[in-house]
């Protein structure tokens, strides 16, 4: 069996700023773009069967320049990065003026209304489990590799659910952007074979 390919998008304006960028739809910069056409020569390396991409511009732009023209990409809204409710937009040391101490992985997200209602860790780990379900019936199918590209919190808390473990371990891994992480097994058991690798 293949393994499953996870690919943070390139760097957006926010990325680069340490802003929450949840399902706000951002462009990736001129920097993003050059980080996304180097991925190309690693995943052309790679079989790749099926490719699933997060909705959002910034995850479907990085797969359009990593990708040869013509691999199918299916959008999975599964994908979409954690909505963080009221706090989008905001750095960590901008909400922690107001909440000191916070931690996205334990203390969560406050709703921003009904534009933005924010998730719950659970209901994140809960796309994540679907996505995986998916994934891993391409990956039996095929004996390729499934690439998956979207976000740091997603790819972070999906890698926690393929290990078996709380969502809330994702805030264990280090994600940036564009790099590519791969799972897979080691005999049965579900491991990370690489992770956070620069192109």
């Amino acid at each position: 069996m293949g393994e499953l390919l996870l690919i943070r998008h390139g760097e957006t304006e926010w990325s680069r700023t340490g802003r929450h960028t949840g399902r706000t739809d951002l462009p990736l910069t001129a920097a993003g773009e050059h980080q996304a056409l180097t991925l190309a020569r690693p995943l052309a390396a790679r079989r790749i069967t099926h490719v699933l991409c997060s909705p959002l511009q910034r995850a479907v732009r990085t797969a359009e320049l990593s990708l040869p023209r013509g691999k199918g990409v299916v959008l999975e809204p599964g994908l979409m990065e954690w909505d963080y409710g009221a706090y989008e937009g905001l750095t960590t040391d901008r909400i922690q003026q107001e909440r000191p101490g916070w931690d996205l992985w334990r203390d969560g997200v406050p709703t921003g209304g009904p534009e933005r209602p924010g998730e719950t860790l659970e209901q994140v780990g809960e796309r994540c489990d679907k996505v995986l379900a998916r994934a891993v019936a391409a990956l039996e199918q095929s004996g390729g590799d499934v690439a998956l590209f979207a976000h740091g919190h997603v790819l972070r808390t999906l890698t926690a659910r393929w290990l078996g473990r709380p969502p809330g371990d994702g805030g264990l891994y280090r994600l940036d952007t564009a790099t590519l992480s791969t799972l897979g097994r080691e005999h049965t058991r579900p491991v990370i074979t690489g992770w956070n690798i620069p192109p």
